[in-house]
């Protein structure tokens, strides 16, 4: 003790630090013991956990830990310790050593529940932070959503800032939303925003209102599983990504999307080392893709054949399955590949799907991932049920999503090339860097046979032998629309063997690499949502 310093100065300060201890130590527990095992026994973990699997060990850094419910409108908080980081987690960690921010909303504190205090002031700071330091930002969602006893009044309305900077973030940052439990009202549209939403099964579930409320205001009596789980936005609306098993999953799934994609759009993605050559011939892919038109096949597996081995990363793989869409790398670059799903309604192009490759062309185009078209396509569904589902309309968000496209594409038809279906999976027309087609590829309007029954009707009913005059006319229309004709043309880059295709998107992918487009000037477009 320096001369002269009063006498009790060592206890006051290991008082003081003692008792910032002990804070540190209340809230870091969150709910408490209770609460953290009825949290183990609907099988979910707590919010502190799922951090410690996303991360990088030992790279957290937290955010507010001190924060907790202030009073409103002169109503008492008694005690502080009730919301402990007021039930949001937030900060900063490394993600297979890149720098990646956090809000972790904790179940164990009033259900999750957005207050003020975390809403208004800690999560409202990560998101500029993340947004300043064009870093990704990943919610770990298992929220009731608003507080009511704190958003009742005009509070409300500072709430809303939230939606508002993850448009300001969109296409800046990436931005991932993993459903690991409810997420009602205003937490909901999170995900409705985000760039990827993993879901639970079985736990996580959002809507825009909850269970209770929904029976209040429509008198339907529904759980919010039933109303907004997985099965529901995974397999009919959409809105969910990927169903995945348990949180452990949820967040491995966080992290692989994560690795494909840059910190933001002003930077390349990751290039990961790779052994897989980037002139690796691909034998057997003939075996794999029929030659007739009319057989099926599963596209997935000429997917992961050409790619770089265990790369391939899909998305929505249970919604709009007659489209495939999916992150991977070739020769360790990502890439983002649009297929055609032969599988899945013949691989023909609707609502659903168009919906679904457009935002995926957009979400790769913002982050500098180049586009990979494997195309198998009969063209758009028809008839009077898909007109009143606006067939037109979005089937445009495809054509404008793959026309808007700047980033490097190759196209690869590998069989049925039909109608609009060329178009908007980046025809020639289209900006491809290259083109290129299989022996038995055909590129029409439409099919043979749909041809002879428009074109040469009558002069089938009018001969002695239908059947065999049809067959004849198809076998020439046929010879028509082969790839040697479209490469004759020029219509095409080339015509390639089903092996070489892995070669020839490398070296296209390569040749591009510099690619950069002038576009007229413009605030936006008007794309056709």
């Amino acid at each position: 003790m320096s001369e002269g310093a009063p006498a009790d100065v060592g206890g006051e300060f290991e008082e003081k630090v003692g008792e910032l201890r002990g804070r540190r130590r209340r809230n870091l527990e969150m709910g408490g013991s209770e609460k953290i095992a009825k949290q183990h026994e609907r099988g979910k973990l707590t919010a502190r956990e799922r951090i410690d699997l996303l991360f990088d060990p030992g790279t957290f850094v937290e955010f507010g830990l001190l924060a907790h419910q202030q009073s409103l409108r002169g109503n008492p908080v008694d005690p502080p310790e009730k919301t402990p980081a007021d039930g949001v987690i937030t900060g900063h960690g490394l993600v297979d050593g890149r720098q990646v921010w956090v809000i972790a909303y904790d179940f164990t504190v009033m259900a999750g529940s957005m207050g003020a205090v975390g809403e208004s002031f800690k999560t409202t700071r990560v998101r500029e932070l993340a947004l300043r330091y064009r870093k990704p930002i990943v919610w770990l969602l298992d929220s009731a959503g608003a507080r009511i006893q704190e958003a009742a009044g005009s509070t409300f309305a500072g709430s809303g800032q939230l939606f508002y900077d993850q448009v300001q973030m969109s296409g800046v940052i990436p931005q991932v939303a993993a459903m690991l439990g409810p997420c009602a009202a205003g937490t909901a549209y999170i995900p409705g925003l985000a760039d990827f939403v993993p879901m639970v099964k079985g736990t996580a579930s959002m809507s825009l209102g909850g269970a209770r409320l929904v029976k209040a205001a429509t008198g339907e009596d529904v759980t919010d599983h039933d109303m907004g789980g997985s099965q529901v936005h995974c397999y009919e609306s959409g809105v969910g990504d990927n169903e995945v098993e348990n949180d452990a999953d949820c967040i491995a799934a966080v992290r692989r999307f994560l690795s494909y994609l840059p910190p933001s759009n002003l930077e390349p993605p990751p290039w990961q080392p790779a052994d897989d050559p980037g002139d690796r011939n691909v034998e057997g892919l003939e075996k794999l893709v029929p030659a007739s038109p009319r057989a099926t096949y599963d596209v997935r597996k000429v997917v992961q054949r050409i790619v770089d081995k265990d790369s391939w990363f899909e998305i929505k793989p249970t919604w709009a399955k007659n489209l495939v869409i999916g992150l991977a790398r070739m020769a360790g670059h990502p890439i983002g590949v649009v297929a055609n799903q032969p599988m899945s309604k013949g691989g023909i192009l609707d609502v659903d799907a168009a919906d679904k490759a457009a935002r995926f062309i957009r979400l790769c185009d913002a982050f500098n991932v180049p586009l990979v078209y494997l195309m198998d396509v009969p063209g758009f569904l028809v008839g009077s049920g898909v007109e009143k589902e606006g067939i037109i309309r979005h089937g445009a968000k495809m054509l404008y999503a793959t026309s808007e496209a700047t980033v490097p594409k190759v196209t690869v038809v590998m069989r049925k090339a039909y109608g609009a279906g060329y178009f908007v999976m980046c025809g020639k027309g289209y900006g491809p860097d290259l083109i290129v087609a299989w022996p038995f590829a055909e590129i029409s309007v439409m099919g043979p046979e749909g041809a002879v029954n428009i074109i040469f009707n009558k002069v089938v009913e009018a001969s002695d032998n239908p059947e065999a005059t049809r067959a004849e006319l198809v076998a020439k229309i046929r010879e028509s629309i082969s790839p040697y004709v479209a490469a004759a043309w020029a219509m095409i880059d080339d015509v390639i063997e089903p092996a070489e295709t892995r070669r020839v998107i490398v070296q296209a992918l390569e040749q591009a690499r510099s690619k950069k487009l002038d576009r007229p000037w413009r605030k936006h477009g008007n794309i056709p949502v």
